[in-house]
C-alpha cells in the first residue's frame, strides 16, 4: 500500500513545480513575443535631423549634391545614400561622403531635369544599431514620380526577428553564467558540487556562446539586405568583422572561451576540493591532506584565484555590449562605458544568483539544501547590486533622456518609468524575502531535522533494494541439472526464460517505486519547514518579475534614446517652420580711428547640421571695409552649449566665409562677431537668432 501511494504523492508535489516551472515558460514566451512585436521595423538610434535640400523643399536649380545631416556619426558605405529621378533612375554618383561632424553628402549628376527627386538612406549608427528612411524634394515644381515613398525594410523581417531573439538570449545567458558563478564563488561554495547549479551555468555559457555566434552571422543581413539567404554570405561576414559590432561579438566570443576553462576548474577541481572538505568534516578522512598540507589554505587560494579570473572574465564580456552599443556614443562616451560596464555586472550578479538560489532552493537534493547562511550572504550581495544598479541607472537615465519631457513623451522614456517601477517590485519582493530568510536561520533544528530525514530517507531505500528479486539467469539454471535428457533441458529453459522476463518487470517497477518514493521524501522534507517553503515562493515570484524585468532592458538597448527622439523632433518641427536663410546684420565700432562699420553674417541654410556662413563688413557709406581679422562663435545657453568658435576665410575685400558650420542643435542662438580694424582695435557685437 505504500508503495502504491507513494508514486501519487510524488506526482502531487512533482505535479506543483511543474505548474510553477510551465508559469515561467509561459511567461517567458509571453515576454519574447512582446519583445519580437516591437522589433519590427528596427527603431533608428541616430535620428536624421536636417537635409539639403530640405524634405518636400521645391529648388529652383538643380543641386550639385544631397547632404544629410544626423544626431550623431554613422557608417556609411557606396550605396547607402541613393538620390532616384522622376521616373526612378539613379542620378547620384554612389560614393557617400564625410562632410564633417555629422553631416554625408553624395554628389549628382549635371543636367537633372525639373522635377520630383527621391531621396533614400540606410546606414549604421554608432551604437550599432541600422537606420533607414525616404525623402523627397523638386527641382523646378513637384511633379509624379514612379518612385513608392516607403521606409526600406532594415533590421525588420524575419532576420530582424531573430536577430532580437538573439540579443535576448544572449543577456540572459549572460545574467545566468555571471550570477551563477557568482553566487558559487560568494554565497555558497557547495553548490558548485550541485548537478542542479552547474546545469544552470552551463546553460548560461552555452546560451551566450549560440546566441553571440548567431548575431554574428546574422550582423551582415541585419544592417543590410535584411534576406535570410545572406546569413550564410561569407562577404557580408568579412565585412561585419571589420565593424566595431563585429570586434564586439569576436572579444566576447574569445572570453567566451575563457569562461570554459573557469567553468571547467569551477566545477571540476574546485568542487572536489569542496567535496573532501566535507569528507573531513564527517570524520572519514580520504587522506587529501596528507603530507602536512594544508587543505584550508589551498582553497582559499583557488577561491581567491577562480574569484579574479571570473571578474576579469566577467567583466570583459560586460565590455563587449559598452563597446558598441548606446555607452560608446553621446555626450561622456568615456565615463559612459565603465558605468555601463558596472550597470551590467550588477544585474548579473543580482538576478542570475537569484535563478541560483531559485534553483537551489526547488532542484537541489534535501541532503545538499542551502542554508540559512549562503542566503543571508545573497541577501547582502543583493542589496550591494542593486545600489550600485541605482546609482549607475541614474546616470544612465540622465545621459539617455535629459529632460523630464523626454521621460514621459518618448517611448525610451516611458520603457525607463516601466522598468524602475518593476526594479521598485523586485524590491518589495526581496525584503519579503529577508523576512523569511529570518526565520529560517530564527529555526536552527530545522535544518537536524531535515538531516535526520535525509538520513532516514537513505534507509528506507536501502531497504528497498534488499527487497528487490535477485535475476537469476537461464545459463546458470540450465547447468545446474546436468544428466537431463534434451527435451526437459529445453522445457526448463523455456520456463526459465519465461521466469526472467516477469523478474526483469518486477524489476523495473520497483525501481521506478524507488525512484518514486526517494522523490516523495524529499518533497516533503522541503515542504516540512515552513520558512523554507515561503522563501521558495518569494523567491519564485521575484524571478517571474526579474524575466519581464529583463525583457523591458532589452527592448530598452534597441530603443531610441529619449535624448536623441526629442532632439530629433525639435529639429524636425523647427526646420518645417524656417523660411529661408538666416541674415543678421551688426553694426559694430572698434572705437579707433575709422573703426565703425556694419558686419552682416548670412547662414544657410539656418538649421541643426552643416551650413555655410558668409560675414561681409561694409563702412558706414555702404563699401567694402578691408579688416585684417573677422571671428564668429555660437553659444546656446539654454542647454549650455558653446562658444562655439568659427574663424572664416578671407574670399574678398570685406567678404570672409566659411562652409560647413555645424549647429548641433536648434534654440535661440547667440552670434558674437569680434571686428578687428587694426593691431590694437577690435570689438565684438553679439545679436540672438533663431536657428533650426
Amino acid at each position: 500500500m505504500t508503495q502504491a501511494i507513494a508514486p501519487r504523492a510524488a506526482a502531487t508535489t512533482t505535479g506543483g513545480v511543474a505548474f510553477r516551472v510551465r508559469v515561467l515558460l509561459l511567461l517567458l514566451l509571453a515576454v519574447i513575443g512582446a519583445v519580437l512585436a516591437g522589433a519590427a521595423p528596427a527603431s533608428a538610434h541616430a535620428a536624421l535631423t536636417g537635409s539639403d535640400p530640405q524634405q518636400g523643399a521645391v529648388v529652383s536649380q538643380a543641386p550639385t549634391q544631397v547632404s544629410l545631416t544626423f544626431s550623431e556619426k554613422v557608417a556609411m558605405s557606396d550605396g547607402s545614400v541613393r538620390v532616384l529621378d522622376p521616373k526612378g533612375k539613379r542620378v547620384d554618383t554612389g560614393k557617400a561622403t564625410d562632410l564633417g561632424g555629422t553631416t554625408y553628402g553624395v554628389k549628382l549628376h549635371s543636367g537633372l531635369p525639373d522635377g520630383t527627386f527621391t531621396v533614400t538612406y540606410q546606414v549604421v549608427s554608432a551604437d550599432s544599431h541600422p537606420v533607414s528612411g525616404a525623402f523627397t524634394f523638386s527641382v523646378g515644381a513637384p511633379s509624379q514620380t514612379s518612385v513608392a515613398l516607403s521606409d526600406p525594410a532594415v533590421g525588420g523581417g524575419v532576420v530582424g526577428a531573430l536577430y532580437g531573439v538573439g540579443r535576448y538570449v544572449s543577456y540572459a545567458g549572460f545574467i545566468l553564467l555571471v550570477g551563477g558563478a557568482a553566487f558559487v564563488l560568494a554565497c555558497w561554495q557547495r553548490g558548485a558540487g550541485v548537478r542542479p547549479v552547474q546545469r544552470l551555468v552551463v546553460s548560461g555559457w552555452l546560451a551566450l556562446t549560440g546566441a553571440t555566434l548567431a548575431l554574428l552571422l546574422l550582423r551582415g543581413s541585419y544592417v543590410g539586405s535584411g534576406k535570410v539567404g545572406d546569413i550564410f554570405d561569407l562577404t557580408l561576414l568579412g565585412q561585419v568583422l571589420q565593424t566595431k559590432s563585429g570586434a564586439a561579438l569576436v572579444s566576447r566570443l574569445l572570453l567566451l572561451a575563457a569562461g570554459a576553462l573557469f567553468i571547467a576548474v569551477l566545477f571540476g577541481a574546485y568542487a572536489r576540493r569542496d567535496e573532501a572538505d566535507v569528507t573531513d568534516a564527517s570524520g572519514k578522512d580520504d587522506g587529501s591532506d596528507k603530507g602536512g598540507v594544508d587543505v584550508d589554505a589551498e582553497k582559499r587560494d583557488l577561491t581567491f584565484g577562480l574569484a579574479i579570473g571570473g571578474a576579469v572574465v566577467a567583466a570583459g564580456l560586460a565590455a563587449s555590449w559598452a563597446m558598441a552599443e548606446h555607452a560608446s556614443t553621446g555626450i561622456q562616451a568615456g565615463l559612459a562605458m565603465p558605468v555601463d560596464v558596472l550597470h551590467l555586472l550588477a544585474v548579473a550578479v543580482w538576478l542570475g544568483g537569484l535563478s541560483t538560489l531559485l534553483v537551489a532552493l526547488f532542484r537541489a537534493p534535501a541532503e545538499t539544501q542551502i542554508d540559512a547562511v549562503a542566503v543571508r550572504r545573497f541577501s547582502r550581495l543583493a542589496f550591494g547590486s542593486v545600489t550600485v544598479l541605482a546609482a549607475t541607472g541614474i546616470y544612465q537615465s540622465w545621459r539617455q533622456v535629459g529632460s523630464w519631457s523626454a521621460l514621459t513623451g518618448t517611448w525610451y522614456g516611458q520603457l525607463l518609468l516601466i522598468k524602475i517601477g518593476l526594479v521598485a517590485v523586485l524590491v518589495g519582493i526581496a525584503w519579503i524575502s529577508r523576512r523569511w530568510t529570518a526565520q529560517l536561520s530564527e529555526a536552527p533544528q530545522t535544518k537536524a531535522m531535515a538531516t535526520a530525514g535525509a538520513t532516514a530517507g537513505a534507509k528506507d531505500l536501502a531497504e528497498l533494494r534488499t527487497k528487490q528479486p535477485t535475476k537469476v539467469p537461464a545459463k546458470s539454471r540450465a547447468s545446474s541439472s546436468e544428466g537431463s535428457d534434451s527435451t526437459d533441458s529445453d522445457s526448463r529453459d523455456a520456463n526459465s526464460g519465461g521466469s526472467n522476463s516477469g523478474n526483469s518487470r518486477r524489476a523495473a517497477q520497483l525501481a521506478r517505486q524507488q525512484a518514486a518514493v526517494a522523490t516523495a521524501r524529499q518533497k516533503r522534507l522541503r515542504d516540512a519547514d515552513p520558512a523554507r517553503a515561503g522563501l521558495r515562493r518569494s523567491v519564485l515570484a521575484e524571478a517571474g518579475v526579474a524575466v519581464v524585468l529583463l525583457a523591458v532592458t532589452t527592448v530598452l538597448t534597441s530603443t531610441e534614446p529619449g535624448r536623441t527622439e526629442e532632439a530629433a523632433q525639435q529639429a524636425t518641427s523647427s526646420s518645417s517652420q524656417r523660411s529661408g536663410p538666416l541674415s543678421l546684420k551688426l553694426p559694430f565700432d572698434t572705437g579707433g580711428q575709422d573703426g565703425k562699420g556694419t558686419a552682416e553674417v548670412t547662414l544657410d541654410p539656418a538649421r541643426v547640421g552643416g551650413n555655410e556662413m558668409h560675414v561681409f563688413v561694409e563702412r558706414p557709406n555702404g563699401k567694402a571695409f578691408d579688416v585684417p581679422e573677422v571671428k564668429v562663435a555660437f553659444t546656446l545657453a539654454a542647454k549650455k552649449i558653446g562658444p562655439l568658435p568659427v574663424t572664416p576665410d578671407r574670399i574678398a575685400t570685406g567678404h570672409w566665409s566659411a562652409i560647413g558650420v555645424q549647429i548641433p542643435m536648434a534654440g535661440d542662438w547667440e552670434i558674437a562677431v569680434t571686428v578687428r580694424t587694426s593691431d590694437i582695435d577690435q570689438t565684438t557685437v553679439t545679436k540672438n537668432a533663431k536657428i533650426g
